[in-house]
């Protein structure tokens, strides 16, 4: 039988396949946190002195208000990851954030896994979700940090189009499941709650489990006075000493 317009395993076309795949998905395996450790640049590893505080999946108008006014009451200002598709949606909120003295950055437009989508797609969408944010906020941002924290060759590429610098994380709350709660959520941050670390947390349950936010709110007292005690400013990555 003839296998017109099949490659087959072994042969050089399948292992030219092979190649591209991986270097396509490669940048992937950043999403790890042993590869991160590798990439401290990435992974966003600041300045000593200082905590940079960010949260993803958001404007959510349910929610976010009350991680603003509690930033408020902190004296503690963040980076908020937006999505294009609630950014839209909220464009209200995306101003108070901004005027509130914040910085807002780029999740993307939807919460997609980079690698599932067809090629082109997350470029576009990320292109998009960039203008909307200058548009929102008057000024072009600066950060990217894809959903799941999975990049591709497509969307590195795209956010050196529009000069974003890709920024993952240090430590993460895990602040988007059903059972997660202050408690968990700072036990969770705790080991990486150093000088230089980028934390990630959500200002909302877009994404994830309902309600789930209250955990990271609730969280966000004593995870400020813990950086503070141990002489660590708090803020935006803006002020991160990012190069």
């Amino acid at each position: 039988m003839g296998n017109t317009g099949n490659v087959r395993i072994g042969s050089p076309g399948a292992a030219a396949l092979a190649g591209l795949a991986l270097l396509y998905a490669g940048p992937a395996a950043t999403w790890l946190p042993a590869v991160r450790r590798l990439t401290p640049r990435l992974a966003g590893v600041g300045a000593a002195g200082h905590v940079a505080l960010t949260f993803d999946d958001g404007p959510d108008p349910r929610s976010t208000p009350r991680f603003l006014d509690e930033l408020e009451r902190l004296g503690c200002r963040a980076t908020f990851f937006v999505l294009g598709e609630m950014l839209d949606r909220h464009p209200g909120l995306g101003r108070r954030i901004a005027g509130d003295g914040h910085e807002i950055a780029v999740h993307g437009w939807r919460h997609d896994n980079a690698l599932l989508a067809r090629p082109g797609r997350m470029a576009a969408e990320l292109a998009r979700a960039a203008d909307l944010v200058a548009a929102v906020t008057g000024t072009a941002p600066r950060w990217y940090r894809p959903p799941y924290g999975v990049l591709s060759a497509e969307t590195l590429a795209a956010a050196r189009l529009r000069r974003l610098r890709p920024v993952l994380w240090t430590a993460w709350g895990r602040d988007w499941t059903p059972a997660a709660s202050p408690d968990s959520v700072v036990a969770a941050l705790a080991p990486g709650l150093r000088g230089g670390a980028t934390l990630l947390l959500h200002d909302t349950d877009h994404t994830s489990a309902p309600g789930c936010w209250r955990s990271a709110l609730g969280a966000l007292p004593r995870l400020v006075a813990a950086c503070r005690a141990a002489g660590l400013r708090v803020g935006p990555l803006r002020d991160h000493g990012l190069h």
